[in-house]
């Protein structure tokens, strides 16, 4: 079981910065791949950013140079580092992860980017 946690959305103005977090439970967190995804309204989900236990990164063309994902084992933490924010990054913003086979996703911080 793992639980995820989001936190550090908010309102910015466009070419702000915000920085997200997801706290993950459990004694797996070192173990995990974990990721950033996105939805806005009538959209679908889209993968932001991912992060391998080795540190290996992969990111959506549209956030490359602007948003960094990053991680603190020691905390069970990942991060999402956005900056250039612009109002297309507008969304819900969720952390997953999988273990065992299953899916785990936290419950989203709304990130809003508006003049």
């Amino acid at each position: 079981q793992v639980q995820l946690v989001e936190s550090g959305g908010g309102l910015v103005q466009p070419g702000g910065s915000l920085r997200l977090s997801c706290a993950a439970s459990g004694s797996y967190f070192s173990l995990l791949k974990m990721g950033w995804y996105r939805q806005a309204p009538g959209k679908q989900r889209e993968l932001v950013a991912t992060m391998t236990t080795r540190g290996n990164t992969d990111y959506a063309d549209s956030v490359k140079g602007r948003f960094t994902i990053s991680r603190d084992n020691a905390k069970n933490t990942v991060y999402l580092q956005m900056n250039s924010l612009k109002p297309e990054d507008t969304a819900s913003y969720l952390c997953h992860t999988s273990l065992f086979t299953r899916d785990y996703w936290g419950q989203g911080t709304q990130v809003t980017v508006s003049s």
